[in-house]
């Protein structure tokens, strides 16, 4: 028996991966546009990029998390991944601050790290059943 936890919220991050993926899509075409009209947009591809890759990694993340949930031996490819989509959100939260500071948000990255978080929390409880 595995850890349910890891499986709920690897279902959760293959769902917000998916609606991240797509928003980061959406917003490197907006940043295209910007760049094609003559926008100073360097730091904006720098955040586009971080956003896309952490997307990716949250969905790849999710979907280890749920075909491992029950099996304590892969339960350190979750830690890992986990860890991973968390450091992309500090990441991107850090340059947010460096390139806009008027619009950095706290509340944002909290938010953020609550599905990364608890992640590694199920992946630890599936690590002690190993």
């Amino acid at each position: 028996m595995g850890s349910k936890f890891l499986k709920v919220t690897g279902i959760l991050m293959i769902i917000f991966g998916s609606i991240g993926l797509v928003f980061s899509l959406i917003a490197i075409a907006g940043i295209g546009v910007l760049a094609a009209l003559g926008a100073s947009t360097g730091m904006l591809w720098a955040s586009g990029i971080i956003a896309l890759v952490g997307s990716v990694a949250e969905f790849v993340a999710g979907i280890i998390g749920v075909v491992n949930w029950n099996k304590p031996e892969k339960a350190n490819t979750c830690i890992g991944w986990g860890i991973a989509v968390a450091a992309m959100c500090v990441v991107s939260s850090v340059l947010s601050f460096i390139g806009y500071p008027d619009s950095f948000n706290w509340f944002s990255l909290v938010t953020g790290l609550v599905i990364p978080v608890l992640y590694l929390i199920g992946a630890f409880q599936n690590k002690k059943l190993g």
